[in-house]
């Protein structure tokens, strides 16, 4: 978190902006750490350039709220 304040305001927004993108298919999977340390977005995309630029279009990051770490993840899921 960078800023408490701006993180806040923009909540609403932030969350808005990943429903969409869990309506359209690129969101998998989203939360908050229940330590109020951050929170964890699942993405599903072709390549890292994809999803960085979903991030960069994230209410918390357009407003400077939060910063970001994209990992890449090889996931398994049960049928």
């Amino acid at each position: 978190m960078k800023d408490e304040e701006l993180s806040a305001k923009y909540r609403p927004d932030h969350l808005a902006y990943l429903d969409a993108r869990m309506a359209e298919g690129k969101v998998r999977a989203k939360g908050r750490f229940t330590d109020g340390s951050g929170g964890l977005v699942i993405y599903q995309a072709e390549t890292e350039e994809d999803v960085e630029e979903l991030v960069k279009h994230d209410p918390y990051i357009v407003q400077g709220a939060r910063t970001y770490e994209i990992r890449q993840w090889d996931a398994e899921f049960a049928e």
